[in-house]
Order: structure tokens, then C-alpha cells, then sequence
């Protein structure tokens, strides 16, 4: 593509956001606060957390949670289904984007990882 713009930086190898012509692609967002450090208080607060981590990402490339059109989801427990549900239709109470959500084991100590995917034409 000839259209693509990075967006921020982390300390693994990935970028936090990339824009291809009119879709922003949001890496895999974990629960840590601006310190790095894990937020406490399972996957409500994690959630949150990571909502708001989605939240900044999408601010370097000029978008908002209203212009995601597809997350996808890993929890560490499915038996978190609900209360994940819960906290996550906090953040989208009309038009939730489309989701794919898996129970997977995750690469740190945590309950929730979310990617997405926003359209915003240029």
C-alpha cells in the first residue's frame, strides 16, 4: 500500500497503530497503566483499562472509539464471558463494532487482550 502511516511506539517489536488508506490497525492492547504496570481488580477493570489504552492508540491517528469497526478479543477465562460483556458495552451502547472473542492463554498475567480495526476515510 502506498497510503500507511505508523503510529506511537513500544517496547516489544510492533507498532501500536498503522494507518492503511482509510482503516487503522490497532495492535493487541493489554491492561497496563502509564507506568506498565497491570491494572488490579480482574476483568472489569482490565477491561477498562484496556478500553482506554484503544482510546489513546486511536487519538495518534485522529480516530475514536466510534470509528472502530471490528475488535477482537482474547480472554484468559471464559468463565469472564459476562463480566467482560458487561464492562465492554459500556464503551459501544449503540452500533457495537463486529467481535471475535476466544478464551486463550496469554502472553502475560492477565484476563483480557483486545485488538481493533477502525474505518475513517481520509
Amino acid at each position: 500500500m502506498t497510503n500507511k502511516q505508523t503510529f506511537g511506539t513500544a517496547h516489544v517489536p510492533l507498532s501500536p497503530a498503522i494507518r492503511a488508506g482509510d482503516f487503522v490497525f490497532v495492535s493487541g492492547q493489554v491492561p497496563v497503566d502509564t507506568d506498565g504496570a497491570v491494572v488490579s481488580g480482574g476483568i472489569g477493570p482490565e477491561t477498562d483499562q484496556v478500553i482506554a489504552n484503544i482510546t489513546k492508540v486511536l487519538a495518534l491517528a485522529d480516530c475514536t472509539l466510534s470509528d472502530i469497526v471490528k475488535t477482537t478479543v482474547w480472554l484468559r477465562n471464559r468463565d469472564d464471558f459476562a463480566a467482560f460483556n458487561a464492562a465492554y458495552a459500556q464503551y459501544f451502547p449503540s452500533s457495537p463494532p463486529t467481535r471475535s472473542t476466544a478464551e486463550s492463554r496469554l502472553m502475560i498475567d492477565i484476563a483480557v487482550e483486545i485488538e481493533a480495526v477502525a474505518y475513517k476515510p481520509i
